[in-house]
């Protein structure tokens, strides 16, 4: 298996494959992940509600994502790891550099972070010091309590075209990947169809470029799992094995299927 890089991943845009993103906190899952062929993992702000037990992200400090992405580092050399930047490390751009270097040095090769106009400096200076970004629109769970939960974005026209447009302004300003989460389905496609990034989509329909799931939803850990997640160890005997289910589901389009997705 080759390395998977950012040009690997804009190579699968242009011929049309999609590829698999999961989130991993630790050497085992990441080693399991590597197995299953999975292109890229999330070091994801998700740990504080799967492994922390906190009923959001917001508690996530940046050295818990550093230990978390040191230790799938370890576990794996073959996927592209991305590292969250978690809630209050990048309100300010010198601030998001210095703590996004330390990731990076960590084994992480991207950094993702959530927000629209106001993030688009941070994002270009990242890029012209070779710090790659994955930005993150639509739902952004660090501003669950501005959004007033965890709620559909871009149902109203207005508000979809102000994605769009943070889409366009981001990929502009420098950003490799953009993860859009809980969109309607067409908003979705449409996106992944005008930008020259990949985009990933979390309950934004099958017409965006990747998919990505929390490994603990995926293998129905979770209590409440979100409408847009499937569980995979449904029907398999194995984590392997339901992994590299997901894996191909996406690649084949079966998931995600209408039950996953969001409607105007």
């Amino acid at each position: 298996m080759s390395k998977v890089t950012i040009n690997t991943l804009q190579a699968l845009k242009k011929t049309g494959e999609k590829f698999t993103v999961i989130t991993a906190y630790d050497a085992c899952f990441s080693r399991v992940i590597e197995q299953a062929g999975i292109e890229v993992i999330l070091v994801g702000d998700s740990l504080g509600m799967v492994l922390q037990g906190h009923d959001s992200t917001l508690p996530v400090t940046v050295d818990d994502i550093a230990y978390h992405t040191q230790a799938v580092s370890r576990g794996n050399k073959h996927s592209l790891i991305i590292a969250d930047m978690p809630f209050g490390s990048y309100t300010q751009p010198s601030q998001a550099l210095d703590n996004a270097a330390g990731l990076m040095s960590l084994g992480a090769h991207m950094v993702k972070m959530e927000g629209g106009e106001w993030l688009l400096e941070t994002i270009t200076a990242m890029h012209e010091r070779g710090i790659p970004v994955c930005a993150h629109l639509g739902l952004t769970p660090q501003s669950v309590n501005t959004l007033g939960g965890y709620k559909v974005q871009g149902r109203e026209p207005d508000s979809a075209r102000a994605i769009l447009a943070d889409a366009h302004a981001a990929e502009t300003a420098g950003a490799s990947l953009l993860v859009l989460e809980c969109v309607p389905t067409n908003l979705g496609t449409l996106i992944a169809e005008e930008l020259k990034i990949p985009v990933i989509g979390i309950g934004a329909g099958p017409g965006t470029d990747a998919q990505v799931l929390v490994l603990h939803d995926m293998l129905g850990l979770s209590p409440r799992a979100p409408r847009f997640v499937r569980n995979f160890m449904s029907g398999n005997d194995s984590i392997l094995a339901a992994i590299s289910a997901y894996h191909q589901a996406v690649k084949d389009g079966s998931f995600p299927a209408e039950e996953h997705c969001f409607t105007q």
